[in-house]
């Protein structure tokens, strides 16, 4: 038996080309109809965290990114325009978990020039699963991120083995002590005493996100 890690970017529950309404819905069925243990997502509207989590039957836990200020009222705005709103909206990193999560742990990596965090949860198997939305536009920030991120999920973990995935924003990140299990542009997904047991997955989204959905099983 074996792992599998779904990752993707939501881009704050649009789609592309612009739908001009919520997407919510055809999210939650797309997550839910994919075959994973563990889905990995990022730029997902805050609110949608729970149903997400129902539709697809998982458990879940969440952190809070950038622009949550006021939060009702962008929550208002971005369920009626969202294509208005954009990342305006807020923001929130979202792991579910088929197998249930038994302990969640997070951690601030930085506050500007946009808050990041990373957050992980440990499966009924001992395994860690984290998931990390790099800075943008600059490698350096990124790769910063990604440090702290597994020094972070190295420490939560212990000896049990880890999954670090998520949108790095690098194209080649490098971090001692993981594999390289997965790519596909700037989301990855790497792994610590696990391999891939087959070929990374492209999963086709229709016009949800401009990120494509991508899917490992580890060993």
């Amino acid at each position: 038996m074996g792992l599998a890690v779904l990752t993707w970017n939501l881009f704050h529950g649009r789609g592309v080309p612009p739908a001009g309404r919520s997407l919510r819905a055809e999210f939650a069925e797309m997550i839910a109809g994919w075959d994973w243990d563990v889905a990995l997502l990022q730029e997902v509207p805050p609110w949608w965290g729970p149903e997400l989590a129902r539709r697809a039957r998982a458990g879940h836990a969440m952190a809070l990114t950038s622009r949550n200020a006021l939060l009702p009222g962008r929550r208002r705005l971005a369920d009626r325009w969202p294509d208005v709103m954009r990342s305006n909206g807020g923001g929130a990193n979202v792991i579910l978990s088929r197998p249930g999560v038994t302990e969640s742990r997070s951690r601030h990596l930085r506050l500007w020039p946009e808050r990041r965090v990373v957050h992980a949860v440990r499966l009924p198997s001992d395994i860690w699963v984290a998931n990390l939305h790099g800075s943008a536009h600059r490698e350096e920030r990124a790769q910063a991120d990604l440090a702290r991120a597994a020094s972070a999920a190295l420490g939560w973990a212990g000896a049990a083995p880890v999954v670090l995935g998520g949108d790095l924003n690098l194209r080649a990140p490098q971090v001692e002590g993981f594999v390289h299990a997965a790519a596909h542009s700037v989301d990855h997904v790497l792994a610590r005493d696990l391999s891939g047991a087959a070929a990374a997955e492209r999963l086709a989204a229709g016009a949800l996100s401009d990120h494509v959905a991508l899917r490992v099983v580890l060993a």
